[in-house]
């Protein structure tokens, strides 16, 4: 008995030692799976967020970089809200390049419209972002400022903790300050770059770079304002920081340009050319040519104020090549537009026929305006010749019917009565009065200083039909739209040189261009015909007067 009771005993223990065995053998082997499964999903690559922040630092390192990387992603990614993120940073490294032909062909690469139904709130909002950016590089900056505004004045956009969302909100005040600082209202553009900053953290480089270009942005608007010590404080703290990092020669470059505008206004060229060459040295090899463009006319503004005509002329000849460059290819990126509007036109009007959406009704809307806009623009470059001489006799017959200046309260009195007595049928009298306050208000912004100014981009801008606006010029000017900007530019550059003698050292040949005119002479018979006298003499006149 006690033989079968201890035979019983050993042959259980044995089940159970081989029941735990088993036991412990499915347990490892789903352990493995679990360590195999978390492997293989740390191997499948890196977050999209990590290849797209890493995509934005290349755009500030070397564009043509920037680009390969980031089509090397685009071409192994089917998402269609990576590809729109991506085609904008490839757009951008294109615009740095000055290559906007092919900046606006990435940008307008569009997926099928029912592919775009789905898009996340996210990606619609970054879509109106990379039309205004758009907007912006065709100089339309009141069109990219509408769009801002109208996105910036939404709740749920400000209020969202989103991280994506954040920081397109964070760029969009930027870019929304920047259109400011070209209509030279710094206050605006201050208060813009505060709320930006607002909308950053340093969770990823993205934001530490839109951190620095807003500091960069900063001292620019604080030195316009003659803050100076306080823009100096900034802009040195940008540089020292940029110096150890050593990663963004773009950043840096554009660092120290702005440096040298403090010494510029101190009146120490050498040192302002010091910094010029320091921020030059970190992108002359890199393709960032709209930058270097600007930075070979600041050499030789300097050079020029030094007197010293050799450099001066070398640097000048840079800044004219590499800008006939650009305005070249800004010509072909005009043409590419023009065929694609005919390419897509049908798309777009199925595309309304689809979707009913009112906000996007209006963008394609806006689009075909500012494509008729750059049209009438490109062909007036090939009359402008024609355009000085009709230039030159109108004013030669204005000087013969001067009349006695009268006070502004008489002028506005004079222009209601003109607006009364219009033709009906022509233009309202409200519509008039309305148009002549956009005037005075784009008269104190001076973008007339902008060379590529025409009739067609002003009304463009101020969102009034051409028409109207040239018969406003007419009647309440004297004067075609181009007499009109003419005399606007005399007036603000005559006024400069009567109130900074630092103007009264320039050449002629540097007047004219930095008051938007295309060429010396162009500038020297318009000036004459405004105020009587050549620039030249106008000048030794004003430098005598200082003298006594």
């Amino acid at each position: 008995m006690r033989k079968q009771i201890l035979k019983k005993l050993k042959k259980n223990s044995v089940k159970t030692f081989f029941y735990k065995e088993e036991k412990l053998k499915r347990n490892i082997q789903i352990l493995l799976i679990l360590l195999f499964s978390v492997f293989m999903k740390a191997q499948s690559g890196p977050d999209f967020s990590i290849l797209a922040d890493k995509a934005f630092q290349k755009l500030y390192q070397n564009p043509d970089d920037c680009i390969n990387y980031s089509l090397s992603i685009l071409n192994s990614d089917e998402n269609i809200e990576h590809k729109i993120v991506l085609r904008n940073i490839i757009s951008q490294a294109y615009a740095m390049k000055g290559d906007y032909v092919q900046s606006v062909n990435i940008s307008n690469q569009q997926e099928e419209f029912q592919e775009k139904k789905n898009l996340s709130y996210f990606m619609q909002i970054f879509g109106h972002y990379n039309l205004a950016d758009q907007y912006q590089n065709l100089d339309l900056y009141n069109q990219s400022q509408k769009i801002i505004s109208s996105l910036l004045s939404d709740n749920k956009l400000l209020k969202s903790e989103d991280k994506k969302i954040r920081i397109t909100v964070a760029k969009l005040y930027q870019l929304q300050a920047l259109n400011f600082g070209i209509a030279r209202n710094q206050a605006l553009a201050l208060r813009n770059l505060i709320k930006s900053n607002r909308y950053i953290d340093n969770e990823n480089e993205e934001n530490k770079i839109i951190r620095l270009e807003n500091q960069i942005f900063q001292s620019s608007y604080l030195f316009r304002q003659n803050k100076t010590e306080e823009a100096l404080q900034i802009i040195s703290g940008v540089i020292a920081y940029l110096g150890k990092q050593k990663k963004y020669p773009l950043l840096l470059a554009l660092a120290y340009e702005n440096l040298s505008r403090y010494y510029f206004i101190k009146g120490d060229y050498h040192s302002a050319i010091d910094q010029l060459e320091k921020g030059l040295s970190k992108i002359e090899k890199l393709p960032f040519n709209c930058v270097k463009s600007s930075m070979y006319a600041s050499l030789a503004k300097n050079y020029f104020a030094l007197h010293d005509d050799r450099k001066y002329h070398f640097y000048n000849n840079l800044h004219t090549e590499l800008k006939t460059k650009i305005d070249a290819n800004t010509k072909e990126g005009i043409r590419y537009i023009v065929k694609l509007v005919e390419n897509s036109q049908n798309k777009n009007i199925e595309f309304q026929r689809q979707n009913q959406s009112g906000r996007l009704l209006i963008l394609i809307l806006s689009l075909s305006l500012i494509i008729i806009v750059l049209i009438i623009y490109f062909f007036s470059l090939k009359s402008k010749n024609n355009d000085l001489k009709k230039q030159f006799e109108f004013f030669e017959k204005q000087k013969k019917k001067e009349k006695t200046v009268q006070p502004q309260a008489s002028v506005l009195k004079e222009e209601e009565t003109s607006i009364a007595s219009k033709d009906s049928n022509k233009i309202s009298k409200e519509k008039e009065v309305e148009i002549l306050q956009k005037l005075e208000e784009w008269e104190e912004s001076n973008q007339y200083l902008n060379k590529s100014m025409s009739l067609a981009m002003l009304s463009a801008q101020m969102g009034i039909n051409t028409k109207y606006l040239s018969e406003v010029i007419n009647n309440n000017k004297g004067k075609n739209f181009n007499g009109y900007i003419n005399e606007l530019r005399i007036n603000h550059i005559a006024h400069l040189l009567k109130t900074d003698s630092t103007y009264l050292n320039y050449k002629v040949s540097y007047l004219a261009e930095y008051s938007g005119f295309s060429s010396h002479s162009a500038f020297t018979t318009v000036f004459k015909s405004v105020t009587g006298m050549s620039p030249n003499a106008y000048i030794q006149e004003i430098s005598k007067s200082k003298i006594s």
